[in-house]
């Protein structure tokens, strides 16, 4: 069985530390704020994710963008000189261009390396819902699984991997054009939190609304006891938009009503971030369906 390497995209906002234990290749997004440019390295090198909060909180503007292919191509291309194999496990296509990205690098290097394989599968998540599902594909990986295999294996669980998330702030939202402006004032007077989800299809959807912010926190933890699957044996995986006092909140609820004993909690990081703000709390796990 030949050797391969997991090469990902940095919307899976793990931490750095894990992820480089899972020996992930993480190719960074982009964002870009107040004119400036910078890469969304995981381990924060350009700049600190509690200083990108700290200016969106203040108004800056800031926009984002995907991997584009040759730069897939250059992460790429040095893994299969080296005789491995690459699984490229992307951004959902339903927000973003990486995952075209990753699967135009793939058909570009296959007639190059015809000894190799390169495939490229979408994730159809987002920020640690993606994490979560590249730490289960790892898991496999090293139980010994071949990029075959664990190719198909992607394809059948990732529709499971559930994405519960809401937002402090409707005004990000609304500018992603997520909701309508009308929709973000009145919900703003009334102190209206959506709560959303990532569907099939990988798309962003709201699913419904919560009055006030905690209700809006217990609302996640709600739909992870409606639908998770063996929650007590998970990891449970916890994103935040600079606000980790609210995520502790969500993971002591799991733990009382779930018995759930793991957890990752790591930031959201900018390029997501940019478009949902901060505040945002998102909650990923393995459930019977999405």
């Amino acid at each position: 069985m030949s050797e391969y390497a997991i090469v990902t995209d940095s919307s899976c906002d793990l931490p750095a530390e894990l992820a480089e234990e899972l020996e992930l290749t993480v190719l960074p997004l982009s964002f870009n704020l107040m004119g400036r440019e910078y890469h969304n390295y995981l381990d924060e090198r350009e700049l600190p994710f509690k200083e990108f909060y700290r200016s969106i909180r203040e108004g800056m503007l800031c926009t984002t963008s995907a991997v584009n292919m040759e730069a897939f191509k250059s992460a790429m291309e040095p893994i299969l000189q080296s005789g491995r194999d690459v699984l490229c496990i992307a951004f959902s296509s339903g927000l973003s261009n990486t995952y075209n990205a990753a699967k135009l690098a793939c058909e570009e290097l296959t007639p190059k390396y015809p000894e190799r394989k390169a495939y490229a599968v979408d994730s159809l998540c987002a920020s640690m819902g993606e994490g979560l599902l590249l730490s289960l594909a790892v898991e496999e990986k090293r139980k010994g699984k071949s990029i075959d295999e664990l190719r198909i294996w992607l394809e059948e669980t990732k529709l499971r991997v559930c994405h519960w998330f809401t937002v402090e702030n409707l005004h990000h939202l609304k500018r992603g054009g997520r909701i309508s402006g009308p929709t973000a004032l009145i919900g703003t007077m009334l102190n209206i939190k959506p709560v959303l989800h990532v569907d099939d299809e990988g798309h962003l959807i709201n699913m419904g609304k919560a009055r006030g912010r905690r209700a809006s926190l217990l609302a996640l933890v709600d739909h992870m006891e409606q639908t998770a699957v063996n929650p007590a044996s998970q990891t449970v995986f916890i994103s935040h938009g600079d606000a980790k006092e609210d995520a502790e909140f969500v993971a002591e609820e799991i733990k009382a009503r779930l018995g759930v004993k793991k957890f990752v909690i790591s930031y959201v990081g900018p390029v997501i971030g940019a478009h949902s703000g901060p505040g945002t709390i998102a909650l990923f796990f393995l459930g019977s369906k999405r």
